[in-house]
């Protein structure tokens, strides 16, 4: 199976990373890109074939994925249209649906969507995956297996969930990046060196997050068992309680929800 990304950006070094350590080989994969360095950091970083003409670039390709920013892809998509030639088209750009995709593409049928987020950079990320209706059952099974070089996935059956799976995943990591800012700060603020405050807040995000995959109970019951009645977690969890930080957690995840159908809604008016 020969793969074309359109667009060489971070998230497609990390989809090349991951495929070529599942096994595929540098001739299968091809990159689109019409930034001259990019092509030269690609070329250098994994031997794939770098291209900036469209043309060239998807001959013989089975699979073509679409990594350009959001407000690049309808344009893309007018040039792309009259080339197909019954590839399987896999987007990443976010918040535009698969309808609109396959209406720029004069009514192309084999559409994935997918929302991978930034840990797919390091191999960890999870990523959200939506199959219009007239995409078989071996499409998906080619978009998952794609996927999942850079982490887990998830299928929803409709796509309105992707603005969920945006909301949770694809800005979630941002979320955690905040938290870990602030136990930084307050480490610091408490006499911690910036060092040792750095490693104190990583490794216990990376050590909670481990330990709650491996475990079968859920978030709930792993923080009641860390907080002690008259305990310091317990003073810590009572303050944020008492100014309603999970509350407000919610809400910020509501709002970045509400945006995503907001960018949908812009881009389907094109």
């Amino acid at each position: 199976m020969n793969i074309t990304f359109i667009g060489g950006g971070n998230m497609a070094s990390a989809l090349i990373s991951g495929l070529l350590q599942q096994g595929y080989k540098a001739k299968q994969l091809h990159v689109v890109e019409i930034n001259a360095e990019s092509r030269q950091k690609i070329k250098r970083a994994f031997g794939v074939s770098a291209l900036a003409d469209l043309t060239s670039g998807i001959i013989n390709s089975n699979v073509i994925l679409l990594s350009v920013k959001p407000q690049q892809l309808f344009e893309l998509t007018q040039r792309l249209a009259p080339l197909l030639d019954d590839q399987l088209i896999i987007s990443i750009a976010a918040g535009i649906r698969a309808l609109d995709i396959m209406r720029w593409l004069g009514g192309y049928q084999r559409v994935v969507r997918a929302m991978p987020n930034t840990p797919s950079l390091v191999l960890s990320g999870v990523t959200g995956l939506y199959a219009a209706p007239t995409v078989s059952e071996q499409d998906r099974n080619h978009a998952e297996s794609i996927l999942t070089t850079v982490g887990s996935t998830l299928w929803v059956d409709e796509e309105e969930m992707l603005h969920a799976v945006t909301a949770i995943s694809g800005s979630g990591p941002a979320y955690v990046f905040y938290f870990i800012e602030s136990m930084q700060q307050a480490g610091i603020e408490l006499g911690l060196t910036s060092a040792q405050a750095r490693q104190l807040s990583l490794q216990t995000f990376a050590g909670a997050s481990k330990l709650a995959i491996l475990s079968d109970e859920d978030a709930a019951t792993l923080r009641t068992r860390v907080t002690s009645k008259g305990g310091t977690t317990e003073r810590a969890i009572q303050a944020m309680e008492k100014d309603h930080i999970k509350c407000k957690i919610i809400d910020a995840i509501h709002a970045a929800s509400e945006r995503s159908h907001e960018m949908s809604n812009e881009f389907s008016k094109i």
